[in-house]
């Protein structure tokens, strides 16, 4: 999983309070899509043409726990049913920042099935 240089730049504006847009309860998403291409900081969204979606947090997300923010959002029977290949985090339903992007096969939803994805970012210093 790799974090972006969009959301490095987010970083720095949220260290100085430079009109950033806050992942938070009201603009926190998680985007699920079918693309396979490798990941690049340069990356503003998921690399799937047409099957990507991003959906809202769950009640109480996100939520911090010291360096470490969990995100949690639930894709209904009728969101997202296709191979879910990359998967990251956004701070708003289109366009806005991509955080971070991880290339990853996490199966493939049907529409009969309720699919929740977590995703727990942590931060550290080196």
């Amino acid at each position: 999983m790799g974090l972006t240089t969009a959301a490095a730049t987010e970083i720095a504006k949220c260290a100085i309070n430079d009109t950033p847009t806050y992942i938070n309860a009201s603009n926190a998403y998680l985007g699920v899509g079918d693309s396979t291409t490798a990941f690049s900081a340069a990356q503003t969204d998921l690399q799937a043409s047409t099957n990507k979606v991003r959906i809202g947090m769950d009640a109480a997300y996100p939520s911090r726990s010291g360096a470490a923010v969990t995100f949690r959002s639930t894709f209904s029977t009728s969101q997202a049913n296709f191979a879910w290949q990359e998967w990251g985090t956004f701070n708003a339903a289109a366009s806005g920042v991509m955080w971070q992007r991880k290339v990853e096969s996490l199966g493939t939803k049907t529409n009969t099935q309720a699919w929740q994805l977590t995703v727990t970012l942590t931060f550290a210093a080196a």
